[in-house]
């Protein structure tokens, strides 16, 4: 059967030699998954300024799909995708100003997430000036459930397990 080549990109594999690779390798298939792999990793300040370039793709618009997909060379971005994306870059560079600043942020956890999350949904729900305190997490009773271990997985018991007789020594 000989070597086989697998192609990461398009997670499937070939009997390898120079003129399957080569057909592979300059394939439109190849070339897509490819070209999609190194964009999920592009800067959002990259794909926004290329959006807002390109003219919304009149298909795309209308019926909500495109046959050209990911290879349109129109936008099929929204009005709002482009807002949050905008958004998303400008919160990207204020992080990056205070960083070059020096100024020192540190990490956030869940907890003052949350805690800030409920103060902004109790404020805008509520005209009240003072914001109630978000009740604390906690599990549902019975949670997390607790499994029986298989025999085989299970600590031995203390003085070990028992020896049935005919395995004894003796």
């Amino acid at each position: 059967m000989g070597k086989r080549y697998f192609c990461d990109y398009c997670d499937r594999s070939f009997q390898d030699n120079l003129h399957n690779r080569k057909k592979h390798l300059n394939g439109v298939q190849h070339l897509r998954a490819k070209r999609l792999w190194y964009d999920s990793f592009r800067d959002a300040a990259a794909i926004l300024q290329e959006e807002q370039t390109k003219k919304p793709c009149r298909k795309f618009l209308q019926t909500g799909q495109c046959d050209f997909g990911s290879n349109c060379r129109f936008s099929h971005m929204t009005e709002q995708d482009l807002e949050k994306l905008s958004a998303q870059v400008q919160g990207e560079k204020r992080l990056k100003e205070l960083q070059r600043e020096g100024a020192d942020i540190p990490p956030g956890t869940i907890e003052d997430w949350l805690d800030k999350r409920a103060q902004r949904l109790s404020a805008a729900q509520s005209n009240s000036a003072l914001p109630e305190k978000p009740v604390p997490f906690q599990y549902p009773p019975g949670w997390p459930p607790v499994q029986e271990l298989p025999p085989s997985l299970q600590a031995p018991p203390p003085g070990g397990w028992p020896v049935p007789p005919n395995l004894q020594w003796g």
